[in-house]
């Protein structure tokens, strides 16, 4: 059993991801399968039952759908490049490396602030190639310590949303600069939606912090950085044909069929 544990603010939403994977994946059903996950939860000393509200169990395919898709994205790219690295930024409590059937050459980190990455290392092991790295990931110093050798696959889940713009831009065009090639994935909010979160007050909010850059299109990674160069995206809500739940998934059958729903949160995959 892991430390007690009780984050606040960005932080906090990687528990109940954490969370709402397990869940999900504890299902006959499961969309994702993260057994690492139900084990990772099963372990720490936090009191799950702040996370028992109406309608939050229900996000469990949302969260499902977005990180199997990415899967999907970092194993083709894998096997495409058995010889990539991996940089796996925010990476929260996520077991994508252990989740995925990886190529013994990966070379692959995990990236995100010091006492996040402390709890990491108490719940999950590191094997060979695979390194943490605790530290915010808008500092320019971590990067440092990653070697520039190989084509590298930068995740960003659940992270740029939360980043001031003028960061996004600093963040990528840094990791642009310093590999010769690579691809991004990463997932975005609409416009609408990061403006209703910034409307929030503080007080209602409960330390969830809002979003600060939205994503209009697939194709703003193209203006973030001009070295990226968009390659697809996918709206959350179109994969609702995988949900196991049919009330869930008539939601996300009618939420697909208006662009403003639709498109609330989408997966971008770029490439340089």
């Amino acid at each position: 059993m892991s430390g007690r544990v009780d984050f606040s603010g960005v932080q906090s939403t990687m528990l109940v991801t954490l969370y709402l994977r397990a869940l999900e994946s504890r299902s006959e059903d499961s969309i994702l399968r993260d057994q690492a996950a139900v084990e990772a939860a099963r372990r720490i000393d936090y009191d799950w039952r702040k996370l028992q509200q109406p309608g939050l169990a229900s996000n469990r395919f949302g969260v499902a759908l977005r990180a199997k898709q990415l899967d999907d994205w970092a194993a083709d790219f894998l096997r495409r490049n058995p010889d990539a690295t991996v940089l796996h930024l925010g990476c929260g409590l996520d077991s994508r490396a252990f989740r995925l059937d990886r190529p013994a050459g990966v070379r692959w980190f995990d990236v995100d602030l010091p006492d996040v990455i402390e709890l990491r290392r108490e719940l999950y092991p590191e094997p060979g190639d695979y390194r943490t790295i605790g530290a915010s990931v808008t500092d320019p110093a971590w990067l440092a310590d990653v070697p520039a050798d190989r084509p590298v696959l930068v995740i960003a889940e659940g992270l740029l949303m939360y980043l001031p713009t003028v960061e996004v831009e600093r963040l990528l065009r840094r990791i642009t600069d310093r590999f010769h090639r690579g691809e991004l994935i990463f997932d975005g909010v609409a416009p609408w939606v990061a403006g209703f979160t910034q409307r929030i007050p503080e007080r209602l909010r409960k330390g969830y912090p809002p979003y600060l850059t939205p994503l209009r299109g697939g194709r703003d990674v193209e203006r973030w950085d001009p070295r990226l160069r968009y390659v697809e995206d996918v709206a959350v809500t179109s994969q609702f044909a995988k949900i196991p739940d049919r009330t869930v998934r008539a939601v996300y059958r009618l939420m697909s069929r208006f662009p403003a729903l639709r498109d609330w949160l989408r997966l971008v995959r770029a490439e340089f």
